[in-house]
């Protein structure tokens, strides 16, 4: 994790996951290796997990470099990429996002695995763009769109691509609550604490029968979905 592009703190229990690239945090290979290890180590030796962004960058989606490079790369990138989104949502421990900014594709999806989602209150973007930059939305995030987000902004959310602001990610199903900038990450601290505190057995087992169905689904779909996202 000492290469990753993120910050790991073990504080009263909870786990904070800071992510820090310089740039829009995007979901590289040293991103999500790091994120994966995060939590392997949290699921471990606490009770919860925090993950938050730098200043007005929660996360951006897969590394463009990477993603234009050649369908090869691209679709590995992608296939790394479903398994850190389908551990953070099957965490064995409470998952708690203090998003600090913009969450466009990939961030966005990001939001949508976790337990409890705050977001910092200002000019930020929240959502899946795919069909609007020219791409379908993927199974993936389809699926935990329809787990996650407000039946009633499902069609606008994937299909006709409306982005949100704070306030509309929360109507939307992004976001849980929102706070000031300033206030946020307290907030967020808050809630990890209280949340760790859950008894572990019952919170793996409940999570299970909420969520697991959608994961299986997901990776059964993965291949004939990256055929048609990256026909060759």
């Amino acid at each position: 994790m000492s290469n990753a592009p993120l910050t790991y703190t073990l504080e009263d229990k909870v786990a904070v996951v800071r992510m820090d690239d310089g740039k829009a945090n995007a979901l590289s290979y040293a991103m999500i290796d790091g994120l994966l290890e995060a939590l392997a180590r949290a699921e471990k030796e606490a009770g919860a997990m925090l993950l938050t962004g730098r200043p007005e960058r929660f996360c951006a989606g897969f590394d463009l470099k990477v993603m234009m490079s050649s369908p090869a790369d691209a679709k590995a990138l992608l296939t790394r990429g479903v398994d850190l989104f389908m551990k953070l949502y099957g965490s064995k421990v409470p998952l708690i996002a203090a998003s600090t900014g913009h969450a466009l594709a990939g961030g966005a999806l990001v939001l949508l695995c976790c337990d409890l989602r705050i977001g910092a209150e200002g000019a930020y973007r929240i959502g899946l763009n795919e069909v609007q930059i020219g791409l379908p939305v993927p199974v993936l995030a389809m699926e935990l769109a329809r787990d996650r987000l407000e039946e009633t902004e499902l069609t606008k959310a994937t299909l006709l691509a409306t982005i949100y602001d704070p306030p509309g990610a929360k109507r939307a199903g992004y976001l849980d609550e929102t706070a000031a900038p300033d206030a946020l990450m307290a907030r967020a601290m808050e809630a990890a604490k209280q949340l760790s505190g859950l008894a572990r057995t019952p919170f793996e087992a409940t999570k299970t029968r909420l969520r697991q169905k959608t994961i299986d689904f997901i990776y059964a779909s993965l291949e004939s979905d990256m055929a048609t996202l990256l026909p060759s």
